[in-house]
C-alpha cells in the first residue's frame, strides 16, 4: 500500500495552505519513462475524482491515483527529505523503480 512519511505529510499540509488548496485532494501520478523501467512522478492538489481512481487517507491527507499510477505505486513510500543543508524536497522510495536504492541494515 502506498504510504506517506509523517515529514511529507507535514509538507503536503503547508504547501496546501500556503497554496490556498486546504480542501483539495493531493493526486500523484506515476509512469514508466523508458525502456529500462524507469518511473517518472508527478503530483499536485486536485478536486476531481474518477471512478478508476483510488482515494488513500494518509494523516488526514487525501491522496488520489489512478488505476495505472496504482500498479507503479504499490508499495511505494512519500518522503520529504533534506538533499543538501537547507533544501528539502518530496522523494519516491518505490522498490518498483529501477533507480531506487534500499536502505542498508544495520549489522
Amino acid at each position: 500500500m502506498f504510504k506517506v512519511t509523517d515529514a511529507a505529510a507535514a509538507a503536503i499540509r503547508e504547501s496546501a495552505k500556503q497554496a490556498n488548496a486546504e480542501d483539495m485532494a493531493l493526486r500523484i501520478a506515476a509512469k514508466v519513462i523508458d525502456d529500462k523501467g524507469n518511473i517518472e512522478y508527478g503530483m499536485g492538489f486536485d478536486e476531481k475524482k474518477s471512478q478508476d481512481s483510488s482515494v488513500i487517507k494518509s494523516d488526514e491527507i487525501e491522496i488520489i491515483i489512478d488505476s495505472t499510477s496504482m500498479e507503479l505505486l504499490e508499495d511505494c513510500e512519500l518522503d520529504y527529505v533534506e538533499i543538501t543543508e537547507g533544501q528539502y524536497r518530496f522523494i519516491f522510495k518505490n522498490p518498483l523503480d529501477p533507480q531506487y536504492v534500499p536502505p542498508k541494515e544495520d549489522d
